[in-house]
């Protein structure tokens, strides 16, 4: 057991992570509290009903709020949990075909005599989380898959931050780069007055369950409730052994007469193709990537008008997979994309000749001398051919890690099922996604936000946020004094 005193310094809540759900739930704890605005009303009459006579947000009975929405008009997200599809509805209830910031059915409430004592620990050197990070091979600049007005937390608007600092509005239907979201969320603490619970740069390790909540040794803190906010893409999956020489960063420069050697790119999801984007324009690029019919790449989702430079490398991808396929029957090479259909993404590099992608291809063996680096591929027809290379850049996806747990705090968690995220504390999106449809307090009095409960866009970071934890608290010494006025 750990070795606690009654001089142990205490709070009611530790929120592990300080990414963005743990910022809009540090900013409730602040006293901050949702209402639903009947004089806003939501375009779903049914829902409006439900809520106009009960209009505080934070016990809700969801079952009783939700049960309609399969068979209802309103494109209520199926993908996310009831909760956070409620939420996200009703802070932007027309957020796929508006982007106005004042459309919304909530208001908030400061209400100091609610706050809760907490702090927030996470890992990150500012507050956003992995929003912070600019992840090898890739840049600032590239641009976010949601809209400016999905990523805004309450009291302080990605819209307002912009105006603040670039002294204009912000154009409908932004998709900011990721430096400015991660100044924006930097900003955001101080923007709504929850600087003093907010602990960056901090490391979270050895959290045991004692008598009346948890102990963090690594801050010799104690607390009552724990709620998890860590994440799911904290970490790239990692390449294995024999891909690894070539992750080396000192791999030979090419002779200088020698036309540079390509980037080998493993991935077929949104990583890869962040990758691809921000390399340079005349950089040749070895694509690897999976192509299964049956399991698109996620971006085969992506519209050219909204997301054109994703559709890009998607057009890539396939073009390359049918020009293998018909290979196989024709051995004529395939004509290049005819010049009408290229969009503007396309046209902005001579992607026939710095692109090369290489469908259900696969590393068999990689070296790395005095010469330069080389890798060995097999590609899907069989045939081998060795390449010489300038480095390689492996985004197969991210993964989440609850190592700053202890093994029987873990145990709880994931239970018999999860028997290598006890021993590694690794986690991917599906982990906790069952517990979640069931409970977010996953154990007791300890709960889940954020992606950790399988929605991994910030829009959906509401729910959770006011579901269980507040009114729970509320039942126990700290008042909140909550009112439907």
């Amino acid at each position: 057991m750990a070795a606690t005193t009654p001089d142990t310094p205490s709070v009611d809540v530790v929120i592990v992570g300080n990414g963005p759900s743990a910022l809009l739930l540090s900013y409730i704890l602040h006293g901050n509290i949702p209402f639903y605005n009947p004089h806003t009303p939501h375009p779903d009459p049914i829902l409006h009903e439900k809520l106009k006579d009960a209009p505080q947000l934070l016990d809700l009975d969801i079952d009783l709020l939700t049960d309609h929405f399969e068979a209802s008009r309103f494109p209520y997200s199926t993908q996310a949990l009831p909760v956070n599809s409620l939420l996200d509805s009703l802070v932007r209830p027309n957020a796929d075909t508006e982007d106005a910031e004042m459309n919304t059915c909530i208001r908030w409430r400061h209400m100091p005599e609610t706050a809760v004592s907490h702090l927030v620990l996470g890992d990150a050197p500012y507050p956003g989380g992995q929003w912070t990070e600019c992840p090898k091979w890739t840049n600032w600049d590239i641009q976010s898959l949601s809209y400016a007005g999905m990523l805004s937390l309450p009291g302080y608007s990605f819209g307002e931050y912009h105006r603040e600092h670039f002294g204009s509005a912000l154009p409908a239907f932004t998709r900011p780069s990721r430096r400015e979201i991660a100044d924006y969320f930097a900003a955001y603490p101080a923007a709504v007055g929850i600087s003093d619970s907010i602990k960056s740069a901090e490391t979270v390790g050895n959290v045991t369950r004692v008598p009346g909540g948890f102990y963090i040794a690594s801050h010799n803190l104690k607390c009552r409730y724990l709620v998890l906010a860590s994440g799911i893409f904290t970490q790239p999956k990692p390449a294995g052994p024999l891909l690894r020489p070539l992750l080396k960063t000192s791999i030979a420069k090419p002779k200088p007469t020698a036309v540079g050697a390509p980037l080998l790119v493993i991935g077929s999801g949104f990583s890869a193709a962040d990758i691809i984007i921000s390399a340079p324009s005349d950089e040749k690029i070895i694509h690897v990537f999976k192509w299964d019919n049956s399991r698109p790449s996620p971006l085969k989702g992506c519209h050219q008008q909204a997301y054109p430079e994703y559709a890009g490398i998607y057009r890539l991808m396939k073009r390359s997979a049918s020009a293998v396929a018909e290979r196989s029957t024709d051995h004529r090479p395939r004509p290049w994309f005819r010049p009408a259909t290229l969009t503007p993404f396309l046209k902005s590099r001579e992607w026939s000749a710095i692109y090369e992608g290489l469908p259900n291809a696969c590393v068999v063996d990689a070296e790395v001398n005095d010469e330069g680096a080389f890798a060995t591929l097999q590609l899907e027809d069989g045939t081998v051919v060795r390449r010489e290379i300038s480095g390689l850049a492996y985004a197969v996806g991210r993964q989440g890690s609850l190592e700053y747990l202890s093994n029987a705090i873990r145990r709880e968690i994931v239970g018999h099922t999860g028997q290598e995220a006890i021993d590694t504390g690794l986690i991917s999106a599906s982990t906790l996604r069952g517990a979640a449809l069931t409970d977010l307090e996953i154990a007791k009095d300890i709960f889940i936000i954020g992606s950790l409960t399988g929605d991994s866009l910030i829009r959906f970071a509401y729910g959770a946020c006011v579901l269980r934890y507040l009114p729970k608290i509320g039942t126990q010494d700290t008042n909140l004094g909550l009112t439907t006025s």
